[in-house]
């Protein structure tokens, strides 16, 4: 009976942490679903756990600036965590181009709109309220603006734009009605409940500049090494393969 205790226990001390820590994750809100497949699986097989919050890029970089408690930032524009990195804000080393992002036309799938003429769409008079992320803060706010210049649509729109606070929010927009459409993150467009709702025209990704993501652990972490194991974990196949699931095109 001893032998048996013993082996029990060592089988549970193998797959059970000694002491499950927890990091807290600043996500860009492109990566609502992505992330939150990847944090799944990590904390299935660590039996660490991720306290997640999504949101704008640029507020995050702003807040990280004033010392939010982050341990990990995720960011659609590499940019942001580059600046901190430069500042002296972050883990040596710990920058990562996770994953490039691209953009959409959704429409809910009841909309007549002929998505096949791309973005000259939003010229149609039907059309009262588009919805994008604020291009201020939000990199996929900059890249909808970007692609409509390309496309030279954006004079003729910009009075029917509505500025969500974040990709996340300007797909509500749409989901709910409120607006008649929008451009938004594929790997949105691409989650089950948008792709059962409506249908969506991938934006060439020449139209605008590309969406480069990046991640960096914070150098005020109390959990570096949870935190660098969190980073590893999504560069590993397991990670890589749950973001090209949602539309990302990662690094080789």
């Amino acid at each position: 009976m001893k032998q048996i205790l013993a082996l029990v226990l060592l089988v549970f001390c193998a797959v059970t942490p000694l002491r499950a820590e927890e990091i807290a994750v600043a996500a860009a809100s492109d990566l609502n679903f992505a992330i939150k497949d990847v944090i799944g699986e990590f904390e299935k097989q660590t039996g660490h756990h991720v306290k997640l919050s999504l949101g704008s890029s640029g507020n995050f970089y702003a807040q990280l600036q004033q010392g939010a408690p982050f341990d990990l930032y995720f960011s659609a524009d590499i940019g942001y965590p580059k600046k901190l990195e430069e500042a002296g804000l972050t883990v040596p080393g710990s920058l990562y181009r996770y994953a490039v992002g691209r953009v959409v036309l959704w429409v809910p799938k009841t909309s007549p709109l002929d998505l096949s003429k791309g973005l000259t769409v939003l010229r149609e008079p039907a059309i009262k309220k588009i919805a994008i992320a604020n291009p201020k803060h939000a990199p996929y706010g900059r890249a909808a603006v970007a692609a409509m210049e390309h496309a030279q649509v954006y004079a003729d729109v910009k009075d029917r734009l509505v500025l969500g606070e974040n990709i996340s929010q300007a797909a509500q927009f749409i989901e709910s009605g409120a607006c008649d459409v929008g451009i938004i993150a594929l790997s949105l467009a691409m989650a089950p409940a948008m792709s059962t709702a409506g249908r969506y025209w991938e934006i060439p990704a020449d139209a605008h500049p590309p969406l480069e993501q990046g991640a960096v652990v914070l150098k005020q972490s109390k959990h570096q090494e949870l935190a660098r194991s969190f980073l590893s974990f999504l560069q590993g196949p397991e990670g890589r393969e749950m973001m090209t699931r949602y539309g990302f095109t990662v690094p080789k």
